[in-house]
């Protein structure tokens, strides 16, 4: 290797913040070190704050109502009806037993229908039809 390409890369090494220099031609190669006598800069990371005091809407209606409450088991989309011609499943105010299909959350392409845990009769759609749900959301209430 010619000794003013390695003299060019000293010099490449001391003008940066690298500790060494490794290159190869054909079958030469040439390493580089050097010893970092300065200490590296750290930047400190920025200071995110966030209110965990602020609960949502929905949040604090849930929490104030009685009842039995059905809950997404996964992430998707709420559906009321089993088609877009067909009645929806539930209504508020109707009655519903332990077994019988409430809604429909799609996932994945994947219509999971979504059926009662509960006997007894609905007292609140927390969803409109087509939105998004998260898992663990409340769906509906049932007293």
């Amino acid at each position: 290797m010619d000794i003013r390409k390695i003299k060019k890369l000293i010099e490449m090494l001391q003008d940066s913040d690298l500790s060494e220099i490794e290159v190869q031609e054909g079958e030469e190669s040439v390493r580089i070190a050097r010893e970092n006598s300065q200490p590296l800069k750290v930047k400190p990371a920025p200071v995110v704050e966030t209110s965990v005091n602020a609960p949502s809407e929905k949040a604090e209606v849930s929490a104030n109502e009685s009842g039995s409450i059905i809950k997404s088991p996964i992430v998707g989309t709420f559906y009321r009806k089993p088609a877009p011609d067909k009645p929806p499943f539930i209504e508020i105010g109707g009655h519903v037993n332990v077994g019988d299909v409430v809604c429909i959350v799609e996932a994945m392409k994947m219509m999971n229908e979504i059926k009662s845990e509960f006997t007894g009769k609905i007292s609140a759609i927390h969803i409109e039809d087509g939105e998004p749900v998260e898992f663990d959301q409340s769906l509906i209430v049932i007293d």
